[in-house]
């Protein structure tokens, strides 16, 4: 036993000896990727500044535009990758995936299944219903700013303006008037006078509450059925004196049965769909 002390010393002073020359490793990768990567930035930047003067002639400013007037390649991955990095927001507060994916979610609860089918499941239905659902808004947005900008024929500022009104239009359809004006009493605003003079601000938290509210609406009357199966359940193991055990085990079936009998995927699905197509929610 205490042989064992002088032997496992020298182990722990070479792993400690790896372990620092790793992470010396690792430090001096780390900031040669950056400065590579800071170096490519700039000189990206110098070579497109020598390329393309300046358009109003008085040689102090670079235009973000290429020869053609088209938008240059790197300006396009950059937006590109902005886009990328804000998509999870936008997905979760612009558009319908919240209440589609809250819905399915309780759906879930109401059959007793808290995870079947899985959180990744719910969430690509919830995904391609959205892209369904969204895709008119999605085109719209694509014919009236994304093609233009990419044609040269408006610059960034007039593209994001046009992209919002669409957008814009579509969240003003399934927000109830009572949650705009809650936000605007939040943020100490005054009623707004019609649907353009409200901010965007307000207009996504609003859309948000009333999404939710519809999304749990829903979820209640999809409980109603199955809480009848619990509660039958309950009381006849009750009066049989089967007090220990549990409904949940023997009303699972029943409204497993139930919801596939009604093919209960498909009206909730249905429903969803149909609640987007009437331009109020």
């Amino acid at each position: 036993m205490s042989s064992a002390v002088p032997l496992s010393a020298p182990r722990a002073l070479e792993r400690r000896r790896r372990a620092r020359v790793t992470r010396r490793v690792v430090t001096v990768a780390l900031v040669a990727v950056g400065v590579a990567a800071a170096m490519v930035v700039l000189g990206a930047a110098d070579a497109q500044a020598a390329v393309l003067p300046s358009e109003t002639g008085d040689g102090g400013g670079v235009t973000i535009n290429g020869i053609n007037g088209t938008p240059s390649d790197s300006i396009m991955t950059l937006l590109g990758i902005t886009v990328l990095s804000v998509a999870p927001a936008l997905l979760l507060m612009m558009s319908s995936f919240t209440k589609i994916f809250v819905v399915l979610a309780l759906t879930r609860n109401a059959l007793s299944l808290p995870s079947i089918p899985p959180n990744q499941v719910l969430a690509g239905l919830s995904l391609f219903l959205t892209l369904f659902i969204m895709w008119p808004v999605l085109t719209d947005i694509n014919t009236v700013a994304v093609s233009p900008f990419t044609a040269g024929q408006i610059d960034f500022g007039q593209a994001f303006d046009l992209a919002q009104a669409p957008l814009r239009d579509w969240m003003l359809s399934y927000t109830r008037e009572e949650d705009i004006a809650l936000m605007h009493r939040a943020a100490q605003l005054g009623n707004p006078t019609d649907a353009a003079s409200i901010p965007l601000q307000t207009l996504v938290p609003a859309f948000m509450i009333s999404e939710l509210r519809a999304a749990f609406l829903i979820g209640f009357v999809i409980f109603v059925p199955f809480l009848v199966i619990d509660l039958v359940v309950a009381s006849a193991l009750m009066s049989m004196g089967m007090m220990m055990l549990p409904p949940v085990m023997i009303s699972l079936p029943f409204k497993i049965l139930l919801f596939l009998l009604i093919d209960g995927w498909g009206m909730i699905i249905t429903a969803l769909v149909q609640s987007y197509s009437g331009g109020g929610g």
